[in-house]
C-alpha cells in the first residue's frame, strides 16, 4: 500500500475540520525552534483556515515578475503608452467644456508625445528614466503651478478651502442653508485639514498662492502615503532591496488618470493614498497604525468605509482577533470622536451634503457625471434613479458576502476586494464620473508593483518553504 502523506508535513488540523493544528502552525513552530527571528512582516500567530483553502505551504508567484518588467523596458511598449497617452490628452481640447482640463490637455499631450520620442532614440538605460520625467513636468508640474499661480481649480479645492474657514472662524465645516451647487460639502471633516495652509499663507504672493493651494497638499500626502507602502510590502532580500519606487511612482503620477486629477482638483489623491497604506499596514501587522490611518481615510469620504472592514478582516486572518479587534477599536473610536462635533451640531447639514447630494437626493444635484450606467439610469427619472440605487446594494452585498467567505489573505487580495466594491459603487452609483476610477485602478496596481508579484496569494516566508520531497515507497 502506497502512502498519501507527504513526508515532512504533519496532517493538517483546520478550524473547519475538528483538526487540532494547521500549516501555519507548523511554520510557526519550526521558525520559532531556530535562533533567528521571523522574517519582516510575517507573523508567527497561527490563523485560522477557511473551506477550500490548500493545506500546503504557498508557493511562490507562478507569473515571473521579471518578464513582467522586461515587458515593460521594451520601447515598442513604452512608446504605445506614451501615445495613448498623448491622445487622451489631446481629446480634452476638443470634448471638454471645463477650460482648467482643456489647459491641462494642451500642456499634457505635447509633453507625451516628446516622452515617446524620448522612448525611442535615447540609449535604452536613460530612456525610461529621461521620459517619466519630460511627463511628470509636462503632465503635472508645469500646468499644476500655471493654474495654482492664477488660482485656478475645479470647485472642489474650493470646497475644501472654505471647510477650513468655516472650521477656523464657526468651528463648523458645512454652510447651515446651502444655495447653489458650490455650497454642498460632499466630504466628512477631516478633508477640511488640506485647507487649512491657504488661511495660514493667504494669497498675497506667488508663494503663498503655491504653497497654500490644496492640491499641493494632496499630492503630498498621495505620495507620501504611497512611498510608505511599498516600504512595507516590498520583498525583502539579502543586503538590502535596490529597486527605488521612484520611476514607478512618477510613472503612475504622470500618467492621464492621476495627472489630471492631481492637476485640476486632486481631492481623491489622499484617499487613494490612505487605502494602499492602511492595507499594507494591516499585512505587517502594525495594527495601531492601520487604525490611525484607516481613521483618517473614514473622515475624509464616506467611500472609504469599506476599507475598514476589510482591513480587519485581512489582520483577523492573518494575526488572529486581538489584533483585528484592537485596529477595529482604534480606527472607529477616532472616526467617530472626529465626526461626532459635526454629528451633534450639524446634523442636518451632514446628512444633507455628505449622503444625499453625492448620492443625487437632493433639489440640487451634483454636477459630477460620466455616462456610467448609474448615471445612465438615473436619467430616466425618479424611477431610473431608484433602480441605480438598488443594483449598487444588491452588487455591494455581493461583495461583502465574498469578503465573508474568503478573507483576504495579503495586502493585494484586500486592495483587490476593496477595488471591487468601489469600483461597483462608482460605476452604479447615479452621480460618479471616471475620475474616480483612479481609486481602485491604484489599488490594484500598486501594491503588486511595491510587493513584485502579480498573485494575491500570500507569499512563502524566505527560508520556510521546505524542499521538494522525494515520492514515498511502498510499504513493505
Amino acid at each position: 500500500m502506497v502512502s498519501t502523506r507527504t513526508p515532512g508535513f504533519s496532517r493538517p488540523r483546520g478550524r473547519f475540520t475538528g483538526r487540532r493544528r494547521t500549516p501555519a502552525q507548523t511554520f510557526a513552530t519550526e521558525t520559532s525552534s531556530g535562533s533567528g527571528r521571523p522574517p519582516r512582516g510575517f507573523s508567527t500567530r497561527p490563523f485560522p483556515r477557511q473551506r477550500g483553502e490548500s493545506t500546503f505551504p504557498p508557493t511562490p508567484d507562478r507569473l515571473n515578475p521579471a518578464k513582467l518588467a522586461g515587458l515593460a523596458s521594451m520601447r515598442t511598449v513604452q512608446l504605445l503608452g506614451c501615445l495613448i497617452a498623448a491622445g487622451w490628452a489631446a481629446a480634452f481640447p476638443l470634448v471638454s467644456d471645463l477650460a482648467n482640463q482643456r489647459q491641462w490637455g494642451l500642456i499634457a499631450a505635447p509633453a507625451y508625445a516628446l516622452a515617446g520620442l524620448l522612448c525611442l532614440t535615447l540609449p535604452r538605460r536613460f530612456a525610461a528614466r529621461a521620459a517619466a520625467a519630460v511627463a511628470l513636468v509636462g503632465a503635472v508640474l508645469l500646468p499644476l503651478g500655471l493654474l495654482a499661480l492664477h488660482g485656478r481649480h475645479q470647485s472642489e479645492v474650493m470646497v475644501v478651502e472654505r471647510s477650513a474657514h468655516l472650521l477656523l472662524t464657526t468651528g463648523d465645516v458645512y454652510l447651515p442653508h446651502p444655495v447653489v451647487v458650490t455650497d454642498y460639502n460632499p466630504y466628512l471633516p477631516a478633508m477640511a485639514l488640506f485647507g487649512l495652509p491657504r488661511q495660514l499663507l493667504g494669497d498675497s504672493t506667488a508663494f503663498a498662492r503655491v504653497a497654500g493651494d490644496a492640491r499641493i497638499w494632496f499630492a503630498l500626502t498621495f505620495f507620501v502615503c504611497l512611498l510608505a507602502a511599498w516600504r512595507l510590502l516590498r520583498p525583502s532580500r539579502p543586503g538590502g532591496d535596490p529597486r527605488a519606487p521612484l520611476l514607478p511612482l512618477a510613472v503612475l503620477t504622470a500618467s492621464p488618470l492621476i495627472a489630471l486629477a492631481l492637476v485640476v482638483g486632486g481631492v481623491d489623491l489622499p484617499l487613494i493614498g490612505v487605502c494602499c497604506l492602511a492595507m499594507a499596514l494591516a499585512e505587517r501587522d502594525r495594527t495601531v497604525g492601520a487604525g490611525l490611518v484607516l481613521a483618517l481615510a473614514c473622515t475624509l469620504k464616506w467611500t472609504a468605509w469599506p476599507a475598514l472592514p476589510v482591513a480587519v478582516l485581512l489582520l483577523w486572518r492573518l494575526y488572529g482577533r486581538r489584533p483585528a479587534a484592537r485596529t477595529a477599536l482604534i480606527g472607529t473610536a477616532v472616526s467617530v470622536a472626529v465626526t461626532l462635533p459635526s454629528v451633534l451640531t450639524q446634523a442636518d447639514a451632514l446628512r444633507e451634503q455628505v449622503v444625499r447630494f453625492p448620492l443625487g437626493m437632493t433639489a440640487i444635484r451634483t454636477p459630477a457625471g460620466s455616462p456610467l450606467p448609474g448615471k445612465v439610469l438615473a436619467g430616466f427619472g425618479p424611477t431610473g434613479h431608484t433602480i441605480s440605487l438598488a443594483l449598487m446594494t444588491v452588487a455591494l452585498v455581493g461583495v461583502a458576502i465574498w469578503l465573508l467567505a474568503r478573507p483576504p489573505v495579503s495586502a493585494i487580495a484586500a486592495a483587490d476586494l476593496l477595488a471591487a466594491g468601489l469600483a461597483i459603487a462608482f460605476m452604479l452609483a447615479p452621480a460618479g464620473r471616471f475620475g474616480y476610477l483612479a481609486l481602485p485602478v491604484v489599488l490594484v496596481i500598486w501594491p503588486r508593483l511595491a510587493a513584485r508579484r502579480w498573485s494575491s496569494r500570500r507569499p512563502a516566508p524566505p527560508g520556510l518553504v521546505p524542499d521538494v520531497p522525494e515520492p514515498a515507497l511502498p510499504r513493505g
